[in-house]
């Protein structure tokens, strides 16, 4: 909203510095600042709040060292979280921009269906929450909104070179043939480590014929639905120890701001040999103000923590870094710097599976880790939670640093 204010007041009055707010490093600092400010000053008044209404953690004993002392814990901070990503968002950044009114969507459905669940454990009393297949109602809801929005909205697209023929026909036409590129509607993705760097979706099931090729948009909402359930759920079990899933969203967010601004810059996607995304700069923004939220929520957040984030917190969490990555095209770069949330997911899965097949098999299961998901695997080994989430934000920082370099690594 100052965006507008503050362009209106340049074009009137030439106030010096109202320029400013042209310019998206600007706007991305203040986001940052008052992201900050208000997860760390408010975030204070909303814990005694939380403690006040008795909104405490129920914690289940499951045998791991300082558990216990973690009872009554006020849980669903993630409102915390929320204020501080909604606020600044909704003051410095565009919002008539398709991204950011995809972006702020992502962040109020998810986090109302992780407030939900909160609300159902803590004033309920039922410590399952929202039923799992409602959970997975609302996640593939959201994901078909933002696919079908990317397919059809006029205002997504990319940047592609035009071909010698197209600048032959333009100029024949008596246009501008000395345009070398073009916006279209695109299927198109970037893909780590292929020369190329490009992958389209359209082209998936062309493998059965030509015509299949008409089916893009089934095939682009399928692989939407399949990473923000995965990437939200990921999160979700992440959050299990004071700090871990707070910290590592962090550096995912500031990778993912890395990606959205050289993906929003024709200089820089150029030199990168990039997929230029045309008005997708604006989700810088987004990112500062997400980052500052994480940030100033492990204030409250690191071991002891004084509040948890519960799925009000997570779920958001999961499903804006999905949507961000998807709405940027780097979805398939997920699995490298999404690593900790992918393992995290993989050894619960793999608990789980390996449990079921030898109690079938020998008529008793067995476990592959002490525990899942993997943070507790540790804590079992008896390290301390402190010492694992250093450890896990360290690989997490590996992780993004590796997914940068894949700009440049075919």
């Amino acid at each position: 909203m100052l965006y507008y204010l503050f362009a209106w007041l340049d074009k009137q009055y030439d106030i010096p510095g109202a320029g400013l707010f042209q310019f998206i490093s600007f706007r991305t600092s203040m986001a940052v600042i008052l992201s900050l400010l208000l997860t760390t000053v408010y975030g204070a008044r909303l814990i005694r709040i939380l403690r006040a209404k008795q909104v405490g953690e129920s914690v289940r004993n499951l045998g791991l060292e300082g558990q216990m002392q973690k009872q009554g814990t006020p849980t669903m901070g993630g409102l915390i979280i929320l204020l501080g990503i909604l606020v600044p968002t909704l003051l410095f950044a565009r919002i008539d921009n398709i991204y950011i009114i995809l972006m702020l969507i992502t962040t109020v459905w998810m986090g109302a269906i992780g407030f939900l669940d909160d609300y159902i454990k803590v004033f309920k009393k039922d410590k399952e929450g929202l039923a799992g297949r409602f959970k997975i109602m609302g996640q593939v809801g959201l994901a078909l909104i933002i696919g079908w929005t990317m397919y059809f909205h006029p205002d997504i697209v990319v940047r592609e070179p035009i071909t010698a023929t197209a600048k032959l026909e333009a100029s024949i036409d008596n246009q501008n043939a000395s345009a070398n590129y073009k916006d279209v509607k695109s299927t198109l993705t970037n893909v780590p480590f292929y020369k190329d760097n490009e992958f389209d979706y359209a082209k998936v099931l062309t493998v059965f014929g030509d015509d299949y090729g008409k089916y893009s948009l089934v095939v682009f909402l399928l692989f939407v639905i399949v990473i923000v359930t995965a990437v939200s759920n990921g999160a979700n079990l992440t959050d299990g120890i004071d700090g871990l899933a707070t910290g590592t969203s962090a550096i995912i967010g500031i990778t993912l701001a890395i990606l959205a601004y050289v993906s929003g810059n024709t200089i820089f996607a150029d030199y990168l040999n990039i997929m230029y995304i045309p008005y997708s700069g604006e989700l810088v923004i987004f990112a500062g103000a997400f980052v500052g939220a994480c940030v100033g929520f492990l204030w409250y957040n690191s071991y002891p923590a004084q509040v948890f984030m519960g799925d009000t917190g997570s779920l958001a969490i999961g499903g804006i870094i999905a949507a961000f990555a998807i709405m940027i095209r780097k979805e398939l770069l997920i699995p490298v710097l999404c690593g900790v949330f992918l393992i995290e997911n993989l050894s619960v899965i793999m608990q789980v599976s390996y449990f079921k097949y030898t109690k079938k098999k020998f008529g008793e299961g067995r476990r592959i880790f002490l525990m899942s998901p993997l943070h507790h695997h540790y804590q079992k080994k008896g390290y301390h939670e402190a010492k694992i989430v250093t450890r896990f934000w360290i690989v997490g920082i590996i992780l993004a640093i590796l997914t940068i370099v894949t700009l440049k690594l075919r």
